[in-house]
């Protein structure tokens, strides 16, 4: 009997750890930092936190929405799910009070995000051109490498960092990046990234690629040895250098200055999808609309 009760105590912490790799580590950290600040909310208006009831969680949505763009009320709600889930509770997000709430403030507050910048050619120009200007050698190789590759694969920064010398293939048209995972593909499934050779060396990431790989005698281990973080940071620096809003630009503008500008120049949204890795097409279909802003404007049919 005591073995079979070990048994089944074994197998509960087995089936925790499950639930919790069945998430990405960074994806775990995000949910357990907003259930955190739930958590507080509750702490202080002496409210339950886990389990919890609909009628609380409609409340701390209230509160956020104060502070908070309508996206995070979203995400926060995702985040307390799914950490009951792993705990054991359940918790029905789709209750018409959270529901009907939710609407409430769509209503009231609108739900138009606001994103930072992308980074278009010129801008993408502008940025090189300053990074030109680094007494730092290691540091103007390796950023140029950077900032080019992040835009010409549409990449999030988490898999920019990430990428390792043995996922690198060159071939005759260019480069093939195979990115192990991401944040729509949990699994680890895989993809490959193509990014062919650029007419101009200057701005041609897998020439540049090349160099910073060169340059390190990099054969292994990740190329970039920096966080996602520093990515931005990278970017608003020599955004400042290049003389642009640099608190306008940050992390993600690479990833939509590629869907912006491809769009543009006439990509079409399933190529544009291959690339970013979107499994839907509601996002991309955003920066085709920004991309398409003048360029199909019925204004451009008036002369005077």
């Amino acid at each position: 009997m005591n073995d079979i009760i070990t048994d089944v105590k074994s197998l509960e912490l087995e089936t925790i750890k499950n639930l919790k790799n069945s998430k990405a580590k960074n994806t775990v950290k995000a949910y357990e930092s907003d259930f955190k600040d739930f958590t507080l909310f509750c702490l202080k208006n002496g409210f339950q936190s886990l389990p919890t009831e609909p009628k609380v969680l409609a409340i701390y949505l209230t509160y956020l929405s104060k502070k908070c763009k309508f996206s995070t009320l979203k995400r926060r709600i995702a985040s307390i799910k799914v950490v009951h889930k792993m705990k054991g509770h359940y918790l029905d997000s789709k209750h018409p009070l959270i529901m009907e709430n939710l609407l409430g403030i769509k209503r009231i507050n609108g739900s138009h995000q606001k994103s930072k910048k992308p980074i278009l050619i010129n801008d993408l120009k502008y940025i090189i051109n300053a990074i030109d200007q680094e007494k730092n050698i290691d540091k103007k190789i390796r950023n140029k490498s950077l900032i080019l590759l992040g835009f010409a694969g549409g990449f999030r920064r988490s898999e920019l960092v990430n990428i390792e010398y043995s996922d690198l293939e060159f071939v005759n048209e260019g480069l093939k990046i195979l990115i192990r995972r991401s944040k729509t593909d949990q699994l680890g499934q895989g993809s490959i990234k193509a990014i062919p050779y650029f007419n101009n060396n200057e701005y041609c990431p897998v020439t540049k690629l090349q160099d910073w790989i060169n340059y390190r005698k990099i054969n292994n281990g990740k190329i970039f040895d920096i966080s996602d973080k520093s990515v931005s940071l990278i970017i608003k620096r020599y955004a400042l250098i290049a003389g642009l809003e640099a608190n306008k630009y940050g992390g993600h503008s690479l990833r939509s200055g590629f869907a912006t500008s491809t769009a543009e120049a006439g990509a079409e949204e399933r190529n544009i999808m291959a690339m970013t890795g979107h499994k839907t097409t509601q996002m991309v279909r955003r920066y085709i609309q920004e991309a398409n802003l003048f360029k199909n404007n019925a204004l451009n049919k008036i002369k005077i």
